[in-house]
C-alpha cells in the first residue's frame, strides 16, 4: 500500500468537514478525489474537442 502525505492545513480541512458532516476522514477524501477526477476528465475531454482546423484534419487523406 502506498503512503500519501498531506499538509497539516489539508488535514485540518478534512478533519473540519468530517466533523461538520459527521463523516469519516476516508469519506471526505474519497468524495474530494471523485470531484477532482471528474473535473480532470471533463477538462481533458474539452481539450480533445477543441482541435484547430489543422489538428482536426492531420493525417486525413481525401481522394
Amino acid at each position: 500500500m502506498a503512503v500519501i502525505k498531506i499538509s497539516q492545513e489539508d488535514f485540518e480541512g478534512i478533519k473540519y468537514y468530517a466533523k461538520l458532516y459527521k463523516n469519516e476522514y476516508d469519506t471526505i477524501v474519497h468524495e474530494a478525489l471523485k470531484l477532482y477526477f471528474e473535473a480532470q476528465k471533463k477538462a481533458q475531454a474539452q481539450t480533445e474537442i477543441n482541435l484547430d482546423y489543422d489538428e482536426f484534419w492531420d493525417g486525413v487523406e481525401l481522394d
